[in-house]
């Protein structure tokens, strides 16, 4: 409705009943909407909501409303333009972030940069790129694809895997990994492991040629103008690094990476990654209709609120660290924070149900609309506690760090690694960097400046 501003005005200023609505349309201006082009500047283009559709009032009742819900950043983009920062964005933009398990979207970036350029193949089992003599044939015979969708029918244990990458005392992932047992076949069931996507980081560095985090900053944090000063991306003490978390970068780097994908891998003149290749990952598995490459797909698969246009898909991460992108509205919002979301249910309702705050997010978001996407579908009723802790903790994970029990693998402990030199926990930790974010005054600590 609101591509027609010039009939709307006329109409408006005829219009007695209903002059509020029609002026505010009528604001928002011109035939075809502003679009935006992206940037490897600091400063992302900007727009009026106005200019692209939205009504100012109401979307800012939107951000504050998040800022109300312990998020700390928070960014709306539509047509590449931004249009709507949260209160307290001026304070953490430029704060280097952890964005938690959101880090294993960036991972299939890459991934899709390394098989664009002909280096890895998404179809072969593992056993290609690994060394001679590292894991057992049953690993070896998981492929590229198998733990790009989380396929790899390894036992899971969300919180005993990642546990030891935020102590940090992992010696080498990737060999931790070799030594999980597997449940399932390879390619047959949906685990969300935490040690899939550090053995995939592993394996494009072995197909790259070259450390994980080189090949990124060339190939996809240099054209976007994301500085090596900017993040900190922590590495086991085997130098290798994390895939399934602990990319603590700023939340205005963040939302180039979002704006990256949102247009399909297009940024200004250069193809980063391929549309072809976003375009599998956006893919679901036959494991998990939700899933694809490291991204979740589509309306009620985990936060994503379940009246979203069919078309959407997210980066998640640990407390709500998101990336929403919705094609057919030409939409993405970005945001980090510490959860938000509330639950009658306590603690455990918290961890299920974080679909909550998006909902009701999303609520006052489409509210902004002249043209409002889908019909407000009321408040959020959140259902009943079904967690199964046995899917966040298994001590034998917990226990194989240090070469004890089934998972570990043999040679490897928190002592030594088969031939691998293993560097004192925290030494790759850089100044400032704790767990969730990098802080501090010391000019080594991460962060835009």
């Amino acid at each position: 409705m609101w591509r027609f501003g010039g009939l709307l005005v006329g109409i408006a200023t005829f219009s007695l009943v209903a002059g509020n609505v029609f002026a505010g349309t009528a604001h928002a201006g011109t035939e075809e909407p502003v679009r935006c082009a992206v940037t490897s500047g600091r400063d992302l283009e900007r727009a009026a909501p106005e200019q692209v559709g939205l009504n100012a009032e109401r979307l800012q009742e939107a951000l504050t409303f998040a800022g109300e819900r312990n998020r700390l950043n928070v960014q709306v983009f539509r047509h590449n333009c931004l249009i709507g920062e949260g209160p307290t964005n001026d304070q953490t933009g430029n704060v280097a972030w952890n964005i938690w398990s959101a880090t294993k979207s960036v991972v299939s970036v890459l991934a899709g940069i390394a098989w664009d350029q002909g280096k890895l193949d998404l179809q072969v089992p593992i056993d290609r790129y690994l060394p001679a003599g590292l894991g057992d044939a049953e690993h070896r015979s998981i492929t590229v694809e198998n733990l790009l969708t989380e396929t790899s029918g390894m036992r899971v244990g969300v919180l005993t895997e990642g546990v030891t990458g935020v102590i940090p005392v992992d010696p080498n992932s990737a060999v931790q990994a070799l030594g999980v047992s597997l449940d399932h076949p390879p390619g047959t069931v949906f685990t969300y492991s935490q040690r899939d996507v550090d053995l995939l980081s592993y394996v494009i560095e072995l197909a790259v040629g070259e450390p994980l985090q080189q090949f990124a900053q060339r190939e996809l944090f240099d054209p976007l103008g994301i500085l090596r000063s900017d993040y900190y991306w922590a590495r086991d003490r085997a130098g290798h690094t994390y895939g399934y978390a602990h990319l603590m970068i700023p939340p205005n780097d963040f939302a180039k990476i979002a704006l990256l994908v949102s247009n399909n891998g297009q940024w200004g003149a250069q193809q980063i990654v391929s549309a072809a290749y976003l375009r599998k990952a956006r893919e679901p598995s036959p494991a998990n209709p939700c899933y694809g490459y490291l991204f979740w797909l589509g309306p009620g698969c985990i936060e994503i609120a379940d009246f979203l246009p069919t078309d959407v898909y997210a980066m998640s991460g640990l407390a709500l660290q998101d990336v929403f992108i919705i094609p057919s509205l030409d939409l993405t919002v970005v945001w980090t924070g510490a959860y938000g979301n509330v639950s009658r249910y306590g603690v455990g309702g918290v961890v299920q149900n974080a679909q909550e705050l998006p909902y009701e997010f999303f609520r006052r978001l489409f509210d902004a609309f002249y043209d409002r996407p889908v019909a407000d579908p009321g408040p959020y009723i959140e259902p009943p506690v079904r967690l199964d802790p046995r899917l966040f903790v298994d001590a034998n994970i917990l226990l194989a760090v240090f070469g004890i029990g089934p998972s570990a693998y043999p040679g490897c402990n928190v002592v030594a690694c088969l031939n691998y030199p293993l560097a004192p926990p925290f030494a790759d930790t850089a100044p400032g960097c704790v767990i969730v974010a990098c802080l501090g005054p010391d000019p080594r600590t991460p962060g835009i400046r």
